[in-house]
């Protein structure tokens, strides 16, 4: 499972090892934490909070049979969350992907936690060995190609920016410094004026 601000790099092997799922291990998802709230939906008989793995939803590889079985769950637990006020504050915007990750423990399946899986730009800066690129974060630099995170910048590429209209075909060139975690999915055209999303659709042009 992917999701849309995923840029795929390179082709991604089958991770999967004896049953096991494949998941990016996220610092923010936490069963300790909110062991209190998590209890409501993993209860103590089906063994201690750490069989909850500290991932979302995606990215995941996951066996079709364990997927069969995880997802009415997932879709239940999800809403059970959100219509539970305590739990819907606990946990937010990330609501779905603690109920990806209590739904996969529930039924058994195992992640294997794999840190490799994909970057997250701006604060990873070279692709290396990863399959993603995941643009979560908004990547603003100065002129001089320095990041101003929490501010925008004179540069900026941010997904937030298109909520409500596509993307430009063609967009200003990054200064030069800045990281190719953040350039990758960008191909610059023959005047080097500007660049060009790599993406598998038509977009419009827009002035």
């Amino acid at each position: 499972m992917a999701e849309p601000d995923h840029i795929i790099v390179k082709p991604i092997p089958n991770l999967s090892k004896g049953g096991l799922g494949v998941a990016f291990p996220f610092f923010y998802i936490e069963p300790k934490k909110y062991e209190s709230v998590l209890r409501k939906y993993f209860p103590e008989d089906k063994g201690p909070i750490t069989t909850i793995n500290p991932i979302g939803n995606s990215p995941v590889i996951v066996g079709k049979e364990s997927l069969k079985k995880i997802a009415p769950t997932w879709m239940n637990i999800s809403l059970a969350m959100k219509k539970d006020p305590e739990t819907d504050k606990a946990f937010g915007w990330v609501l779905e992907m603690y109920a990806y990750a209590v739904s996969s423990a529930l039924h058994g399946v195992g992640n294997i936690l794999y840190k490799d899986f994909m970057i997250q730009p701006p604060w990873d800066t070279e692709i290396g060995k990863k399959f993603i690129i995941h643009y979560t974060y908004g990547c603003d630099y100065d002129m001089k190609g320095k990041l101003t995170y929490g501010k925008i910048g004179e540069w900026r590429f941010d997904k937030r920016s298109y909520d409500n209209v596509a993307p430009p075909r063609n967009l200003p060139l990054p200064p030069p410094g800045v990281p190719e975690s953040v350039c990758h999915s960008l191909q610059g055209n023959e005047t080097g004026e500007s660049m060009e999303l790599t993406l598998p659709y038509p977009l419009p042009d827009c002035a």
